[in-house]
């Protein structure tokens, strides 16, 4: 005769949303997809964060006095200033680059402070109605949280998992930090609560933000149009040649009224405000 014996709870079964192997799995990757879906709403909710003003550009540019560091130790490890090696002139090249880059470092960290304390100065419901939000790393993002940090403001971090950038940087308040792993959710709530776009200075990942958000924008997906801003005239029109795609036919002659090219912190400023209270404070 068998007897049956009830199972401590140390011995039931582990539940599947417990279970790390399953979540890890990659049968389990439209649940982790669904999680970085609902989790970020849930903590903007919680901080009253509707309307962000976004920042991005390259993770590489650096701050001024760093990068003039830099280059002054590349410098001074050439062995053969006259004949260096092929490495060599690549550390050389990227620390020039360094140096020729740091003024949008500070431009960045400039235009942040002064649209942080514009959002501040908001009167009654809409204070503090507009953070600036980064990709949460090194570089112009850094500088964006910075800006806001130096004014007593808040601000947003979208950080993404990569093999050479670990974790976000420290000028974000704590609930405001995030880390993603799939791109594409990331550039889900960088478009979903942007209000304002400025792209500075950047490689792939900025002119995969630009032009996915200039394709939305273009194709009406978004209700209210948000000013897109290209800081910087002489990297800009170096490196895209807009007035190309229309000469092809491939866009619109009107399709160039979508963004504005500007040069100072005053006029990216000045833009935006204009056109954020037009369309949202109106």
């Amino acid at each position: 005769m068998t007897t049956s014996r009830q199972c401590s709870r140390d011995e039931w079964p582990l539940k599947a949303y417990k279970n790390l192997d399953f979540l890890n799995d990659e049968s389990a990757r439209n649940i982790r997809v669904l999680c970085e879906m609902t989790e970020p709403g849930l903590r903007f909710a919680e901080e009253n964060v509707a309307d962000t003003i976004v920042l991005f550009g390259s993770a590489r540019i650096k701050p001024l006095e760093e990068a003039e560091r830099l280059r002054t130790a590349v410098r001074s490890s050439i062995k053969d200033p006259d004949n260096p090696t092929p490495a060599e002139k690549r550390e050389l090249h990227r620390a020039e680059c360094a140096v020729k880059s740091a003024p949008y470092y500070e431009a960045a960290v400039q235009l942040s402070e002064s649209l942080t304390k514009w959002s501040m100065s908001l009167p009654g419901p809409h204070q503090d109605r507009f953070l600036i939000c980064s990709g949460g790393g090194p570089g112009i993002m850094e500088a964006a949280n910075v800006g806001a940090h130096n004014v007593g403001g808040k601000s947003v971090g979208l950080g993404i998992s990569l093999p050479f950038e670990q974790g976000v940087n420290d000028y974000i308040p704590e609930n405001l930090k995030f880390e993603f792993h799939y791109f594409f959710v990331r550039k889900y709530w960088f478009v979903l609560l942007a209000k304002a776009l400025v792209a500075f200075p950047g490689g792939f990942g900025t002119m995969d933000e630009l032009f996915e958000t200039l394709t939305l924008v273009q194709t009406r997906k978004i209700d209210i149009l948000p000013p897109i801003v290209l800081f910087g005239s002489e990297f800009w029109n170096e490196v895209v040649n807009f007035q190309a795609l229309v000469g092809w036919g491939t866009i619109s002659p009107e399709d160039l009224q979508l963004f504005k090219i500007v040069d100072t912190v005053e006029a990216a400023h000045d833009h935006i405000v204009q056109c954020l209270t037009e369309r949202f404070l109106g």
